[in-house]
């Protein structure tokens, strides 16, 4: 039998999944600490501008564009002293930068969203939405940390906006991206799904975790797995994973082999849990369930993984 370790579809499944779709070019080890403000006096250069949790779109003539050039964005009073290089993309550069406008006082001809309505209402291409998770995720992580968590000096912006320096203490620090554990269990013809007390009524989804410090993936799928529903786990599959820029995650999906059965929930995570039939799955990924019951949006990776197997032969 022939076999080979990169055997996989013709489309990796982290394609299809919701703010995926980022093709920057980052170059991050090309920057000087000038690079932000080089790339600014491009005259290619340009912008995407959040604050508040939400991106800045110019929706004139019925279109939505997330791009800005560094003269329209004057409006919006970025803050160009801390903008961040997000690195290239179709001949020019890319940057992200924090509005010195509140969202509910955007200009005409301007609508301030939140991310997660960008993406559930497709309001931008992927491509667009990928690079907004970047510009989101990193500006989010330059705001948390100002100041040192060695000496409390106050840090600033190094290598055009890939890290923060402490002058007192001479420490770097560097952008972290939180992994958190997504995963579908299976038994059988069933797979389990859970229902968080924050979720929309009937909205049921795969159970997740972040992964612990000295933590594999998998031991993180069968801890989570068990700590929230009181299943155990045998063997877990990677399928795919996620940007989710809230404020700056990786979710990292897997199947899970159920070795039991019982059910016992955590109540103080979730309001219900229990076993799905494919049959029902696939009624609820069509928006047919007699009882009403649906999951996450389609670029959800909760959603992609539910599918993989529901559709599975």
């Amino acid at each position: 039998m022939n076999f080979s370790l990169f055997s996989a579809p013709p489309e990796e499944p982290s394609r299809r999944v919701g703010f995926a779709g980022n093709r920057i070019d980052r170059q991050s080890e090309m920057r000087n600490d000038d690079s932000a403000t080089q790339a600014l006096a491009d005259p290619a250069a340009r912008l995407l501008v959040l604050g508040g949790g939400r991106a800045f779109l110019k929706t004139g003539d019925g279109v939505v564009d997330p791009w800005w050039t560094a003269g329209e964005s004057a409006a919006l009073r970025p803050n160009f002293g801390a903008a961040v290089l997000l690195g290239w993309l179709g001949g020019g550069p890319v940057l992200a930068a924090s509005a010195g406008v509140d969202a509910e006082a955007a200009p005409a001809g301007v609508k301030a969203i939140d991310l997660r309505s960008i993406h559930v209402q497709e309001l931008v291409d992927p491509e667009a939405l990928g690079a907004l998770a970047q510009a989101a995720s990193l500006l989010a992580w330059h705001a948390a940390n100002g100041f040192c968590g060695r000496c409390s000096g106050t840090t600033s912006i190094r290598g055009g906006g890939i890290k923060r320096h402490c002058p007192a203490c001479d420490s770097e620090l560097f952008p972290r991206t939180d992994p958190v554990a997504i995963m579908l269990a299976v038994r059988e013809n069933h797979c389990l799904l859970g229902r968080g007390r924050h979720f929309p009524p009937g909205m049921h989804s795969c159970l997740a975790g972040f992964i612990e410090p000295g933590e594999t993936i998998e031991d993180a799928v069968r801890r989570e797995t068990f700590e929230e529903s009181g299943v155990r786990i045998g063997r877990v599959a990677y399928h795919a994973s996620q940007p989710w820029p809230f404020p700056h995650s990786l979710m990292v999906g897997c199947f899970a082999e159920a070795l039991s059965q019982d059910i016992r929930r955590d109540e103080a995570e979730l309001e219900d849990c229990r076993w799905f039939s494919r049959q029902e799955t696939r009624a609820m990924l069509d928006g047919a369930h007699q009882g009403g019951l649906f999951l996450p949006p389609n670029g959800a990776i909760a959603t992609h993984l539910v599918r993989a197997w529901a559709e599975a032969d």
